[in-house]
């Protein structure tokens, strides 16, 4: 008999919210007594089984709270020779009920489940359609492995499924994909592909919670989005696998689920067909006019030929950038099946096959692995001509990756010092590929060779970089300033360029005296005959230091020189370098377009890893400006690339910018979150501006609350003017904020003391912006008559600017200003624009601030809100006006830039404060 299995909760699904809604939409339907049918079709292991799972979890419960009666079978081969197994299987709870069917359709179904036979026609189908519609209630009916059930039971439950409008049941099937057999096109079917990267990242951390990030980057190749695969990858790791401490696995589990179905279906095929299957699975790039010449053309095809037909590959169209046509495998977890599967002998034969066939230039780097892989010659020979091939590799990606070309040569390598050599360009390349804690293996194995001064200074660099990104930012200032002066004698350009990455540990650090002293120190290094590459960066360390020490009027000419010399030396480094002097300057569009520059530069050069520190410094811009979307938008992709290229500190930043956004529009809930990991990844890596950032937010959404005293006492500890406390720069940006709070409390003498510093800085530049800020602050400290002569001159700065939230706070302050002096008429005017600019950019609590004070000028105000969802949160109820509109969990997250996670976490809170169970009821609700 098919397998019977109970109606359990299933794990949390990732990537597959358009499914669930479907599934959960038919449900609904149901208990509103027009049901239906779908189909889920997907490889083994991409989640059918856990929606069908889903499904029933969500069924469940007494018909007097809308519970389904759920049956539920699974197709079998051995079984799939019976006729009406599958039904027998389904039905079998029901067969009590097979009386109160019209005589001639009990009997037919009653010789159908016990004999396996029936006479044809539509007695029996409609037999079961009826049983199921007589129920008494809403009834959900899961088939898996539908492919599997034999064919009667298959026909007569495709039958049923397009019979059920105006029926309270639910049919749903799972299927493998290329089955058409199993999948009639006329009944609705969702197509279960891979889970794309930001899913499977999310599976992968709830399998195995505190997953190294170079560990879970393997597991995802590996599993190439296959959930079932990224399970079993999961449970087979041992403690040192999962804390990075010993390599991850190269291959799925031998003796797991996926293992024995791939190798049982690779057994059917002609011993010819494998060989040929092998060449792909040990060369993803590989070319189909390459593979065809492995052998004679038609012997080729004809060995390909049985592998397409069983859907174990598929042919894919070049990618137009000079690729051509190729093979890959229908489920690309295969193929690490295929080549691990195969002997030692028969791989190094693949591999000495398909090094013969790679002749052309753009093909050294894979010729030379295959010779490496084949050991085809003396193994220093095929060292060099490896490690020659990665370091002459021009592109970011492809097969092999270059830290893995560098790793087997140097594994072929005898000499100690070339090997040592090739380890640590092996770690470099391996840490601009995202993989921080593989570098530090290949840094680890340095320690038992005998290495040179030059490798020694390229290994202290390494690491300084990995910990300045990924570990703790004081270590890595130390590790720089070492590799800085190790290089000075070999490549000046090279350690004055190492001084700048030293000082920007130093900045993350917030140790503004330790960039000073280094400031200094670079300052003697300095000769007139330096190219202008050199010249710009001493011009730069100039400039940013006499900044950070309050000289802004110094610091001027060689921020501008920055500017100057900026054009003449072409390197994406020099981008962002000139993005942070206009920074610095003032000139916020600038300094964005340069960074925007620096965005696309890095990617087209591959150089993917560092877009994350160069969204920090757009950031920065896009915050004076106003610009909270785009700076929504820039933190979200900093933070997922930077949890995706191994750099935590980076992704402490983003968090800290997203808390802000969160506190802005009024999400405490969010907000919180957000704070609370900003700061606490701070905390453990060192990385002080993190933490400033998560503090900041908490202190802002403290203002926008109207908790002025929590908002002072969060902000006072990073207002000394000795820069001994909190972050230099964080403490300069959130001084309009501190001297709001701080004067509202009425501690005056501490908000004219941050003031005096934020004067210092604004009054060397001509950003509008900023001095409009400025300006606010003095009407706040000033004398009750002279406030509104500063008011207005704010507010005259920021028409000149680009921040409308800004503007709309001090209408907002001005207003409430105005309104306290018995003027509501002029009060009303200030406050209704600036509540209409809150209401535009979603500023929940800065909006009843303004609403309140307009009702405290006489005027009514109401929301424009339902009134049962006064009670979400500005975020809860965009997301819920959203969902109200027939958008699924992806398109939600893809429209307000939050993870699906996210919003999955809203919409449950959402249902609970609403005390509603349904998207449908959402609807409802919110109409």
């Amino acid at each position: 008999m098919p397998s019977l299995s109970a109606a359990t909760r299933s794990p949390a699904l990732h990537g597959r919210d358009t499914e669930q809604d479907a599934l959960l939409r038919l449900l609904d339907a149901a208990r509103g007594g027009s049901g239906g049918a779908a189909i889920l079709r997907g490889a083994r292991g991409t989640g059918k089984t856990a929606l069908l799972d889903l499904a029933a979890a969500h069924a469940g419960g007494t018909r007097d709270t809308g519970g389904f009666v759920i049956l539920r079978v699974r197709g079998t081969e051995a079984e799939s020779h019976l006729p009406y197994a599958g039904l027998h299987g389904l039905l079998r709870p029901f067969a009590g009920r097979l009386p109160a069917l019209p005589p001639a359709q009990a009997e037919a179904l009653t010789r159908a489940l016990e004999l396996g036979a029936a006479d044809g026609g539509l007695t029996l189908p409609a037999a079961v359609l009826n049983l199921l519609a007589a129920a008494g209630g809403p009834v959900l009916a899961c088939v898996d492995d539908v492919h599997h059930l034999d064919a009667p039971s298959r026909e007569a439950l495709f039958f049923v499924a397009r019979r059920l409008a105006g029926e309270p049941v639910v049919l749903l099937f799972g299927t493998d994909d290329g089955d058409g057999a199993a999948a009639p096109d006329d009944i609705p079917a969702f197509e279960l592909g891979a889970l794309d990267e930001e899913a499977a990242r999310r599976l992968a951390d709830d399998l195995v919670p505190g997953l190294a990030d170079d560990v879970r980057a393997s597991l995802l190749e590996i599993a190439c989005g296959n959930p079932l695969a990224l399970g079993e990858l999961a449970g087979s790791l041992s403690p040192e696998q999962i804390s990075g401490a010993a390599s991850p696995p190269g291959t799925l589990p031998r003796g797991g689920r996926l293992w024995r179905a791939y190798t049982g279906r690779l057994a059917r095929l002609p011993a010819e067909t494998a060989d040929m299957l092998l060449l792909l699975a040990a060369d993803p790039d590989l070319e189909t006019v390459t593979l065809v010449g492995a052998a004679e053309p038609e012997r080729a095809q004809a060995a390909l030929e049985p592998a397409e037909r069983a859907g174990v590959i598929v042919p894919v169209a070049g990618a137009g950038d000079g690729a051509g046509d190729r093979y890959d495998f229908r489920e690309p977890a295969m193929r690490t099946v295929v080549y691990a599967g195969a002997s030692l002998a028969r791989r190094r034969a693949a591999h000495r096959l398909l090094a013969g066939m790679l002749c052309h230039d753009h093909q050294r780097l894979r010729r030379a692995w295959h010779r490496a892989a084949a050991m085809d010659g003396p193994a220093e020979s095929l060292a060099d001509e490896l490690a020659a091939a990665a370091a002459a590799a021009t592109s970011p990606g492809g097969h092999p990756a270059t830290f893995l070309a560098f790793e087997r040569a140097a594994e072929l390598t005898e000499h100690g010092d070339v090997k040592a050599a090739r380890l640590a360009a092996a770690a470099n390349r391996a840490w601009h590929a995202g993989l921080p804690r593989r570098a530090r293996s290949l840094l680890t194995r340095l320690q038992s060779l005998t290495i040179s001064e030059e490798v020694r200074s390229q290994a202290e660099l390494i690491r300084g970089s990995l910990e300045m990104r990924s570990g703790r930012t004081g270590s890595a200032g130390e590790d720089l300033l070492a590799a800085a002066e190790s290089l000075l004698d070999r490549d000046r350009g090279q350690a004055v360029r190492v001084l700048i990455r030293a000082g920007e540990a130093s900045y993350l650090a917030g140790d503004n005296l330790r960039y000073l002293d280094m400031a200094r120190w670079a300052a003697t290094l300095r000769r007139p005959d330096d190219p202008a590459a050199t010249q710009l960066m001493f011009e730069y360390l100039a400039g940013t230091a006499a900044t950070f020490d309050g000289r802004h009027r110094e610091a001027a000419d060689p921020l501008r020189r920055v500017l100057e010399l900026a054009p003449s030396v072409r390197t994406p480094s020099v981008l962002v370098w000139a993005g942070v002097a206009s920074l610095l300057l003032g000139d916020d569009a600038q300094a964005v377009r340069l960074c925007g520059r620096a965005v696309e530069t890095a990617r087209a050069r591959g150089a993917v890893s560092t877009v994350p520190q160069v969204l920090e410094f757009m950031i920065n811009a896009e915050l004076w400006m106003g610009r909270y979307a785009s700076i929504t938008a820039s933190a979200v992709e900093g933070l997922r690339l930077a949890q995706e290229r191994g750099r935590p500190n980076s992704a402490g930043q983003h968090l800290g910018w997203l808390a802000l956004t969160a506190a802005i529009e009024g999400d405490e809930e969010t907000c919180a979150i957000r704070a609370a990991s900003a700061i606490e990844l701070a905390g453990a890596h060192g990385v002080c501006v993190a933490g400033a950032l998560g503090t900041w937010a908490l202190a802002h959404l403290d203002l926008a609350a109207g908790r002025h005293a929590d908002a002072a006492k969060r902000l006072r500890a990073t207002t000394r003017a000795d820069g001994t406390s909190g972050h230099l720069v964080v403490r300069v940006m959130s001084t309009p904020l501190f001297v709001e709070a701080a004067a509202r409390t009425g501690d005056r003498e501490r908000a004219g003391e941050a003031l005096r510093v934020l004067d210092r800085w604004v009054g060397s530049t001509r950003s509008p912006d900023r001095r409009a800020l400025a300006t606010r602050c003095h009407a706040l400290l000033a004398a009750p008559g002279d406030a509104e002569e500063y008011f207005r001159a704010a507010l005259d700065l920021h028409h000149q600017g680009f921040s409308e939230f800004e503007t709309a706070r001090t209408q907002l302050l001005f207003g409430s200003a105005l309104r306290r002096n018995r003027r509501p008429g002029a009060a009303r005017e200030h406050l209704h624009s600036a509540l209409e600019t809150f209401e535009r950019s979603g500023a929940r609590l800065w909006a009843e601030q303004a609403r309140a004070e307009l009702r405290g000028a006489g005027e009514a105000v109401r929301s424009h809100r339902p009134k049962a969802t006064e009670k979400l949160t500005a975020q809860q109820y965009q997301i819920a006006r959203i969902v109200a509109d027939g958008a699924t969990n992806r398109e939600v997250a893809a429209r307000l830039f939050l993870s699906p996670r996210t919003v999955e976490h809203h919409l449950r809170n959402i249902f609970a404060k609403l005390d509603i169970r349904s998207r449908v009821e959402l609807v409802r609700l919110m109409s």
